[in-house]
């Protein structure tokens, strides 16, 4: 498409990298069919094709965003199914992420709107805080019937049981069991430390039981995408550079994985967000070079399951910033099958669930459907448990679903000999109390 971006806007950056971006889409329209909320709202301009046209012309021009322009950029879900369907290969990752960080700038947010995300910004990044809130908002969960309705979605995601600090969060270095082939940094996660520290257990056991010197680098912090998708760069760009810094200091490094795949798409992402500092450019192009997804490491290392557990039916649950922000589709399926498990896909797996990092807070009705949608398309197969790459994920699918979520690294986990992932043991034993 032809873009008329004067001079002086080519002499930024992030304008020239959008115009570049911006200039492959041809409006040929394939991510229309993939586009989740196009598909349930229907309106062009919240399709990714319309979404670039809102785009181009909001940064050429030299207004303020208008507030219908805002509101379908703030519908998009950045679950970035387009990318795997774009046969011209627009990158609409970091054309969104310009948009967002523009509106950022430039577009005045009602108050409510302004705390809400601020108080996002805020939480979600701090383990122990974000812990201590959900605990308190699970002893007033009664309080949500007559909270307006963002607050409300808030508390359908309270878990019923929130953890303090695991005791991998202090180990420096856990050595392989055997033959030490990769030492690898392993990021513990925001949301996921008080919500599921098992899943980083899970991995860190699994990944020394294969050969790798697992590393818990000091003073790691949230890597950045929490308020890099709200728009919010110099906060980002901060944790970023602290987390390269931390990184470093961990002495050498081989692979830095993330079991959030939501995560592990912002690391790979570290070196383009980073390109225009040339003090930290070189240094984050290390880094994003070194970032790994847990199952791409396994895989790596030639993970194989072993016998003596039961052969279970498992849907797998494609999570967007796996299947499309890394573009790691069969890895994760063939590492399952050759734990020994039956892997079952989920009917238009493809579309995403409506977690979409703080999308669900944010667009709680667009992503209540979105959730139900998923629900009824796992309802309708004969499985045993359903399993994920991203804890947002398997926040969203889990309530009411009346079927054990799990993530893929705790399966792989205990197909190789670790213990059988808590969410499996509290479903036996509410089945067998049932039953007796």
């Amino acid at each position: 498409m032809r873009t008329q971006f004067s001079l002086t806007q080519l002499a930024d950056p992030d304008i020239a990298a959008s115009d570049q971006i911006l200039r492959k889409c041809v409006h040929c329209g394939f991510c229309t069919a993939t586009c989740p909320t196009y598909l349930m709202l229907g309106d062009e301009r919240d399709s990714p094709r319309g979404r670039i046209i809102l785009i181009q012309d909001m940064l050429q021009s030299d207004l303020p965003p208008d507030p219908s322009t805002v509101k379908h950029l703030d519908r998009c879900l950045s679950c970035l199914s387009c990318m795997t369907t774009c046969p011209s290969g627009v990158n609409y990752m970091h054309l969104i992420d310009h948009a967002r960080a523009h509106i950022a700038e430039h577009h005045k947010r009602p108050l409510f709107d302004r705390l809400t995300r601020q108080a996002l910004g805020m939480l979600l990044v701090r383990p122990r805080l974000f812990g201590l809130a959900m605990a308190i908002a699970n002893r007033f969960r009664f309080l949500a019937r007559i909270l307006p309705e963002k607050l409300r979605a808030v508390f359908d995601l309270v878990p019923a049981r929130v953890y303090g600090p695991s005791a991998l969060e202090q180990a420096v270095l856990q050595p392989a069991t055997g033959q030490a082939r990769l030492n690898v940094a392993l990021l513990l996660g925001c949301v996921q430390r008080p919500l599921a520290p098992e899943i980083s257990q899970a991995a860190a056991r699994v990944l020394r039981r294969f050969g790798a010197n697992v590393v818990i680098p000091q003073g790691l912090e949230c890597c950045g995408a929490i308020a890099h998708h709200m728009g919010d760069h110099h906060a980002s760009n901060q944790r970023i550079d602290a987390n390269i810094a931390a990184i470093e200091r961990a002495g050498p490094i081989d692979r830095v994985i993330a079991t959030a795949s939501g995560c592990g798409t912002m690391l790979k992402a570290y070196g383009f967000i980073r390109r225009t500092d040339h003090a930290m450019a070189q240094r984050a192009m290390q880094v994003a070079d070194l970032a790994r997804d847990v199952s791409e490491v396994l895989s790596e290392l030639g993970y194989r399951g072993n016998s003596g557990i039961p052969r279970l039916k498992v849907a797998y649950h494609a999570a967007c910033s796996l299947e499309h922000g890394q573009n790691q589709k069969a890895g994760p399926r063939a590492l399952l099958r050759a734990a020994g498990f039956d892997v079952v896909e989920i009917p238009n797996g493809h579309l995403c669930c409506g977690s979409a990092g703080t999308y669900n807070l944010l667009q709680p009705e667009l992503a209540g459907q979105l959730k139900a949608n998923k629900q009824a398309a796992i309802r309708t197969l004969d499985i045993d448990v359903v399993a994920a790459g991203n804890i947002g994920c398997m926040t969203q699918i889990s309530g009411g679903l009346n079927k054990p979520v799990v993530h893929t690294v705790e399966l792989l986990d205990w197909a190789s000999g670790g213990p059988m992932p808590p969410a499996l043991v509290n479903q036996i034993t509410a089945s067998k109390a049932r039953t007796s």
